[in-house]
């Protein structure tokens, strides 16, 4: 039981603080939100760039990380209303200049595979943050209450996932991908999900009843397949964690890649529904 539970001090302790963190940048105002998810955005472009380059690829990481930035700044400038939403069309020619970049770049063997994988770190790290400024914008007026209830029943997921898993995980969910998950480990981290789901919607009146438990369900859903896309990134570089920069917990996209997946569908809901 013990070397089940050997990382659990690092990871209370990381989790507890990061969670804080968040949390209180979130609900004390807009601009401590975007800086607490600028951080978030930039240091898992980085991690994702870096995995990328022990693969022995060569994505042009200082360009993939500002496009990814700018993207998420402009997301949340334009959302806010300081910026009108005709700014977007910016991002389109800035990230074509990475044809042109590659023309100057000599001796790279497959340099339109590194092209894709550039493009994929912002797709896949930076435009889920950027989606999630249109869920906290609602008529250019800040609205904490969707993404802090988001994250809360995302880390509740986790959280129910991690202790069911350990616990009483036998029937493994996605072996060839994530040997450790179990359906046992869903279902806890689904149980304590749709508690919060419930709380949320006691708690937090922007959406019904009904929506926070669909959010909840989305979540569950999203949140286990971009941990298991996310494995499946590692496993084909064959590492263990992302990163080593939260204790417990492995790297940022350890941490958020359940946001990844997410994301996108709950502000799909939220702005068709």
């Amino acid at each position: 039981m013990a070397n089940k539970f050997s990382n659990l001090v690092p990871r209370l302790i990381t989790g507890i603080l990061g969670s804080a963190g968040i949390i209180f940048g979130v609900w004390f105002s807009e601009w401590l939100y975007f800086a607490v998810f600028f951080i978030i955005v930039l240091f898992s472009l980085l991690e994702f760039y870096k995995l990328s380059g022990i693969d022995g690829l060569l994505p042009q990481k200082a360009f993939g990380v500002a496009c990814g930035l700018i993207i998420y700044c402009l997301s949340f400038f334009i959302e806010r209303g300081t910026l009108s939403s005709k700014y977007y069309f910016l991002f389109f020619p800035l990230v074509s200049c990475l044809f042109i970049i590659k023309l100057y770049k000599q001796f790279e063997r497959k340099p339109f595979t590194n092209i894709a994988i550039t493009f994929l770190g912002i797709f896949y790290t930076a435009a889920p943050f950027a989606l999630l400024n249109v869920a906290v914008f609602e008529n250019e007026v800040y609205n904490y209450q969707i993404i802090l209830g988001s994250l809360l029943i995302l880390w509740a997921t986790d959280t129910g996932a991690y202790f069911a898993g350990t616990l009483f995980g036998k029937r493994k969910l996605f072996e060839r991908i994530s040997p450790k998950k179990s359906w046992e480990g869903l279902v806890g981290g689904a149980i304590l999900a749709m508690v919060f789901a419930y709380g949320a919607s006691v708690y937090f009146t922007s959406l019904t009843q009904w929506q926070w438990l669909i959010i909840g369900w989305i979540i569950i859903i999203g949140g286990t397949y971009g941990d298991l896309v996310e494995s499946l990134l590692k496993r084909s570089i064959e590492i263990k964690d992302s990163g080593d920069s939260l204790p417990g917990h492995g790297g940022f996209l350890d941490r958020f890649d359940g946001l990844f997946i997410s994301a996108p569908f709950i502000v799909a809901f939220v702005e068709v529904f």
